[in-house]
């Protein structure tokens, strides 16, 4: 029979469709509890985009419209069932997971960053990574530390 009269397309189609996973971080996957409900959420929008391709008639559009979504929820559950809550820092005395910290640096930009868990860093939104090079080198230290970052040296003036 020609591939003409067959509704599913051939096995080397197919497989474009499949997208590759996401990369999981080899870090513990440390979150605060608005970082946790926030993956809970994006796994839940996942869920209900994967099941909304469910209802696409052409197997072919199926298949394109169900890769995005599945991929999407194989990374977000394995993030959820790692996930590890973090209390909130017992003191402002240094900088911790979830602290806020401001620093100045040498060029004169004043910084303020939030250190968070990997999936809920947003730098243009005020968060860094934990696992950042500037959260690393921070953690730990006090107000009137100095650290260096790439070449620039950086001074912690405030933590919250």
């Amino acid at each position: 029979m020609s591939v003409a009269f067959v509704k599913e397309e051939s096995a080397e189609a197919a497989s474009e469709t499949l997208l590759p996973d996401r990369p999981i971080s080899p870090h513990p996957n440390l979150v605060t509890q608005a970082g946790l409900q926030a993956l809970e959420h994006q796994l839940r929008l996942a869920r209900e985009a994967y099941d909304a391709s469910g209802s696409i008639e052409d197997v072919n559009e199926r298949r394109r419209q169900a890769s995005g979504p599945l991929r999407d929820l194989r990374y977000l559950t394995e993030r959820v069932r790692t996930a590890q809550v973090m209390p909130d820092p017992a003191s402002a005395d240094i900088v911790a997971f979830a602290s806020t910290v401001t620093f100045h640096r040498d060029d004169g930009r004043v910084q303020t960053y939030r250190i968070v868990g990997e999936d809920e860093a947003d730098p243009k939104a005020g968060s860094i990574s934990y696992v950042s090079p500037v959260a690393r080198l921070l953690m730990g230290k006090a107000v009137g530390d100095v650290v260096t970052v790439s070449g620039q040296e950086i001074e912690i003036v405030a933590i919250a």
